[in-house]
């Protein structure tokens, strides 16, 4: 029988490379779970429940395809307590880059002298993919950048609706005409030593 395997993250926004990584852990194991974690120092932009769905939506039917059970889950301790209490044994990593690399390979060390049962599983990102990351992702769809290329169709239209939002909230303190503006620094002709 094939492992259970649990593959953590924020996923805030879900990637087309966090959707790689799952193509890649269906064939693994017998069982995906996808956990986010809580962390009550971090804001994200999508709240727990916006982010089970987009899961559900962009890996649900994939995973099940490949012939894997899926579930979908939030935590809020370690990782790898995590892992032991869904019964994995398995935990995937998705690796961009050699900087990927050097931050996951403290993270499975740390993690095996931890759980010596829990065996990390680095998954290289397709090319493609590569250069995607959520921090880029938000940034480029809070400036109402195109990031059709980046995300799945479902959570491009999430990303769009919250920043729409989010902008027609702010809108009122910001508006202001060009006449209300005051000229400073090197706008205004000054110039910096």
């Amino acid at each position: 029988m094939q492992p259970v395997a649990l593959y953590a993250g924020s996923f805030d926004p879900v990637t087309n490379g966090h959707v790689d990584v799952v193509r890649h852990a269906a064939k693994l194991a017998s069982r995906l779970v996808i956990a986010i974690g809580i962390h009550p120092g971090k804001v994200p932009l999508f709240s727990a429940e916006e982010r089970l769905a987009m899961i559900n939506e962009t890996c649900g039917d994939l995973v099940r395809e490949l012939g894997c059970t899926f579930e979908c889950i939030t935590f809020d301790d370690l990782a790898v307590t995590t892992a032991r209490t869904v019964g994995a044994t398995l935990m995937i990593r998705g690796l961009r880059d050699g900087t990927d690399l050097d931050y996951e390979m403290q993270l499975a060390g740390m993690n095996a002298a931890m759980a010596p049962e829990v065996q990390t599983v680095f998954l290289p990102a397709s090319p493609l993919v590569r250069p995607i990351t959520a921090t880029l992702v938000r940034q480029i769809a809070a400036m109402g950048g195109d990031i059709s290329a980046f995300v799945p169709a479902s959570v491009a239209g999430r990303l769009k609706k919250k920043f729409a939002a989010k902008m027609s909230a702010e809108r009122p303190s910001a508006e202001r005409t060009m006449a209300d503006k005051k000229p400073t620094g090197i706008a205004a002709g000054h110039k910096t030593n």
